[in-house]
């Protein structure tokens, strides 16, 4: 099957399940429904920096703001040479879906620089940090946009951030400007391993209600994981803790595989030292495709957009699908799914925990205190079970409506699934409960003037 352009566009996937969500909305109007489906502001700031060489470089950056309906923006900053405005706009949007889902008082943001950090030096990579925030000015803010890590930054780069807003707004308290910050400049702990964490209780919680057939835990359970970053590292390690068994892995350079179970921790000490978790001691080792094609029973893609398509969908062979990773699977791809009955529990509700406990630091910096890891892990585990009650009630309620039949807006081809009725899964029930309280919290307030 070919894959289209408009099918890998990061931008017009989420539009296309914002409009697969609308049938289920007749109570907010197509014009709001509409508004949702675009970005309320996307800067676009190109700067020079400095390199170690003493040549100057101008990189190009972005920052969206989707909505602030329900409160600040909320989103990370991407360091990676694919960024573009589109992608930015549509993990945006995504972010703003899933601040509902999980029901914090943020809206959707997100940022990037179109960069290679592998190929910078620390030094170089904080000159671009303070230049891009630098440009950034006023639109970022501890109660207008707070940034966050995300592909290709970490909790340093956050605290260059911190450090910069800092130097431009003295004798304020700026904590609450950045998240996943260094606990010594305001962060929180367990933030690092919260998204993994959050979709490790997301899936344990699905499991438990029986979302797949004849499995009721995860004890024993075959993992296989691609992307071996921050999330699917993290994700390797508390899965096997939780009593399943990880048996593939793969990261940008490609995959291993080994049926008895891989070492989480091994395979991370592998990676530091060689750069690649290929060549890891006992393991076999496969193409990224091979990887996603192993039959397991859960496959978390914890990667980069558009992994799972309308042209590899048929090939997977895992039981559960947990989405690590923000948009891994196309539209034409999750039509596969539905109709071969693998469940998907969708980026917006299972790699929410990140911007969970990126609310907890957020509230944390501007009260002046800290939290400890027991109030933290107890707080979005309440959070994360009761985000995923919600999704898996709202599939059933919606399954027993008439309206599963029915086609999206427009009828165009796009958000309807290619013309054909639509399937209630578990994506489109998360959409609906975003959609209908950002929806209702903008009626409530009104249209300003």
């Amino acid at each position: 099957m070919p894959t289209s352009t408009s099918e890998l566009s990061p931008y017009c996937i989420a539009q296309q399940q914002v409009d697969r969500a609308a049938v289920f909305l007749p109570g907010l109007e197509r014009a709001l429904i509409d508004s949702l489906k675009r970005t309320f502001r996307v800067l676009t700031v190109e700067f020079p920096v400095a390199m170690d060489d003493g040549r100057t470089r101008t990189f190009t950056g972005y920052r969206a703001l989707h909505s602030s309906v329900r409160g600040p923006g909320k989103g990370g900053v991407r360091y990676h040479p694919d960024v573009t405005a589109d992608e930015i706009r549509a993990l945006a949007l995504w972010m703003s879906c899933k601040c509902a889902v999980i029901d914090v008082p943020f809206g959707g943001a997100k940022g990037g620089v179109a960069c290679n950090p592998k190929e910078l030096s620390k030094d170089e990579l904080r000159r671009l940090t303070r230049r891009y925030i630098a440009e950034l000015g006023h639109n970022i803010g501890p109660y207008t946009d707070v940034p966050a890590p995300d592909v290709g930054t970490d909790e340093e780069t956050m605290g260059w951030i911190y450090d910069t807003y800092q130097m431009m707004h003295p004798g304020t308290n700026s904590f609450p400007v950045v998240t996943g910050k260094p606990l010594d400049l305001g962060g929180i702990p367990g933030r690092r391993d919260a998204t993994a964490l959050g979709c490790l209780l997301a899936t344990r919680r699905a499991v438990e209600r029986n979302l797949v057939p004849a499995m009721d835990s995860l004890q024993g359970a075959r993992v296989v994981i691609q992307g071996f970053g921050n999330a699917g590292s993290a994700a390797a390690r508390l899965f096997t803790q939780a009593g399943a068994k990880v048996i593939g892995v793969s990261d940008s350079t490609g995959g291993i595989l080994d049926q008895g179970g891989l070492d989480a921790e091994a395979i991370q000490q592998h990676k530091r030292r060689t750069g690649s978790v290929v060549g890891y001691p006992g393991s076999r080792q496969v193409t990224n495709a091979e990887l996603l094609e192993t039959p397991c029973d859960v496959l978390i893609p914890a990667a980069l957009e558009s992994q799972l398509r309308g042209d590899n969908a048929a090939g997977i062979q895992a039981r559960l699908i947990v989405e690590a990773a923000n948009g891994p699977t196309t539209p034409a791809a999750d039509r596969v799914f539905a109709e071969r009955e693998i469940p998907v529990l969708p980026d917006i509700l299972a790699n929410a925990g990140g911007v969970t406990v990126s609310y907890f630091e957020w509230m944390q910096n501007l009260r002046m205190e800290q939290w400890d890891l027991e109030d933290v892990h107890q707080e979005l585990e309440e959070r994360m079970n009761r985000a995923t009650d919600a999704g898996l009630d709202k599939r059933q309620q919606l399954s027993r409506r008439p309206s599963r039949s029915l086609r999206a807006p427009g009828g165009d081809g796009q958000g309807d699934f290619g013309g054909q009725p639509m399937p209630v899964d578990l994506r489109t029930a998360a959409y609906v409960l975003a959609l209908s309280r950002i929806g209702h919290a903008a009626m409530e307030r009104g249209i300003w003037p």
